[in-house]
Order: structure tokens, then sequence, then C-alpha cells
């Protein structure tokens, strides 16, 4: 478990907090991100354990004085390969006073690293760029969606594809 401070921790998710999790990223999605999406447009999220914390992948949760205010995941797809999905963050949470995002990608990649994963990839929109220069500063490259292994799964709403190389 890595950890920031006394309250905010990165946990592997449990089930107990599904309803968090779903109203979490379903407020990130709708509210800031103005997309007409719902919770059962989004299969993974109904059987997080079965989707996510198999293979090589899991998801963790960011959490403060027991509420959830952050997410990520790591979806196994194969060959030592792995795409990064939800991670969403409580916009209170974000920057460098909390840390969340670093956190929950340090554990993500810390993860990945000790299950043989040798290249994370991710799929983002055009607009959220925020979203581009974190992971640009925490060393993913942008790539080509041809460059994209046949199993990644591509989100409708994907235009901006990247890819950061695990070493050692």
């Amino acid at each position: 478990m890595t950890s920031q401070g006394p309250a905010l921790a990165i946990v592997p998710f449990t089930p107990e907090y599904a309803p968090e999790v779903i109203d979490l990223i379903l407020s990130i999605q709708r509210g800031e991100f103005e997309l007409a999406i719902t919770a059962e447009d989004q299969p993974d999220l109904q059987d997080i354990p079965n989707f996510y914390q198999r293979g090589a992948g899991s998801f963790w949760i960011a959490v403060d004085r027991g509420a959830v205010v952050g997410t990520i995941a790591l979806l196994d797809i194969g060959n030592g390969q792995a795409a990064l999905r939800k991670m969403f963050v409580r916009p209170a949470y974000r920057g460098p006073v909390h840390g969340t995002a670093r956190l929950l990608l340090e554990t993500l990649l810390e993860w990945a690293r000790m299950h043989q994963i040798r290249e994370v990839y991710l799929g983002t929109t055009a607009s959220f760029l925020a979203a581009h220069r974190f992971y640009e500063k925490n060393g993913f490259e942008e790539i080509s969606r041809a460059e994209l292994p046949a199993q990644f799964p591509v989100m409708s709403v994907d235009s901006k594809f990247y890819r950061h190389v695990l070493g050692g």
C-alpha cells in the first residue's frame, strides 16, 4: 500500500466501495467532461473484480478518511501489455498538494513491473489537456492509433493514445 500523510491511502478495490467508485467516475464524466454516459454504459464498473482484478490487472482507489477520492485501473490485455483505465480524481484532490494522481499512477506502474508488464497503453480525448501533460510528465509517449496492440480496448471517445515502456 502506498500512502500520503495520515489520511490519504491507495488501496486495492473491494466491492463495498463499488457505489462510491461509480458515483465518483460518473460525476466527473458527466459533470466535467459533459459525456452522456451512464453506469450501464460501462459494464466494467458493474463487476470490477472480474473485469480488472484478474491476470496482471488490478483496480485501486484513493481513500481519504473513508471516502473514495480517486480511481485507477490496469487491464491485462496479454502479451506483457496492459491498458491504464478509469483514472479519475475528485477535483479537490488534484494537483501537487495531495499528489493523488501521482500516487495512483506510481502504484499502478509498480504493480505492472512486479507482474512482468512491459508496456502500458492508454487512450484519452484530445480535450483533456491537463491529463496529457500529466501522462507526458510521467513517462508516457504519445503514439498513433495504429501503434496500439490489436487487443487494446479503444473507447469511442478515445482520440489520443499513449504508451509507457517499463524498464526492469
